[in-house]
């Protein structure tokens, strides 16, 4: 339930934005072809789990917050390319499966190196909403067994799919301030003491972010 009411009141500050940013007057130009945006944001990973495994039950895996660090090129005024990179650390529990109570699965971290292709309205504006697709591939690394009966645990690493919103406040002729918000498609399949118990899990992450951009 506090998922679904942090997803729906990020969603709609958003589009409020983007409707206030269609009345604003075209200021000096804070995006242009050819520029380089480097931004740091905080983001707040939250995974939207659901799973199947061969012991029944499903599986839980906590949310982390991180620093993120991310690249947009602008081939034209309207259009950038963006490459996001950070790393999460997270929990993973199983969930009412047949042996009964929940069991700790131990910690994994993952590596998603994101690109998105964006749009983004009023480039030359202070006020610059965008909105992007693209993909990631997910490496998951550092899966720390929790022992006793559960020696070994493996992650498949995959591709995923995204759906990316937020906009760009203009500090000064270079500083922005940034929020954004992705949806990740993400599936991985996780196979415990070789294959003994496996199951299929599908994490679809939403991440939000704020943070600064310096224009180069």
């Amino acid at each position: 339930m506090r998922h679904d009411l942090l997803k729906s009141k990020l969603l709609r500050t958003i589009s409020v934005a983007a409707l206030i940013a269609t009345s604003l007057p075209a200021t000096s130009v804070a995006k242009e072809a050819g520029d380089l945006l480097v931004r740091a944001r905080a983001i707040y990973v939250i995974p939207d789990v659901s799973a199947t495994t061969s012991i029944g039950g499903t599986v839980d895996i906590s949310n982390d917050i991180v620093p993120e660090l991310d690249f947009t090129y602008f081939m034209t005024d309207n259009i950038g390319i963006e490459l996001i990179l950070a790393t999460t650390k997270h929990k993973v529990t199983a969930v009412n499966t047949a042996l009964g109570a929940s069991a700790a699965l131990g910690d994994v971290m993952l590596l998603p190196p994101t690109l998105t292709m964006q749009y983004h309205f009023n480039p030359k504006g202070e006020f610059s909403p965008y909105v992007g697709a693209g993909f990631n591939y997910t490496f998951y690394y550092n899966e720390d067994a929790p022992g006793g009966t559960i020696a070994d645990i493996d992650y498949k690493d995959g591709f995923g799919f995204v759906l990316q919103a937020g906009f760009d406040f203009k500090i000064d002729e270079k500083w922005s301030f940034n929020a954004d918000l992705k949806r990740v498609w993400l599936n991985t399949d996780v196979s415990i003491n070789g294959g003994g118990v496996t199951a299929d899990v599908d994490i679809d992450p939403w991440i939000a972010g704020v943070g600064f951009g310096y224009r180069f």
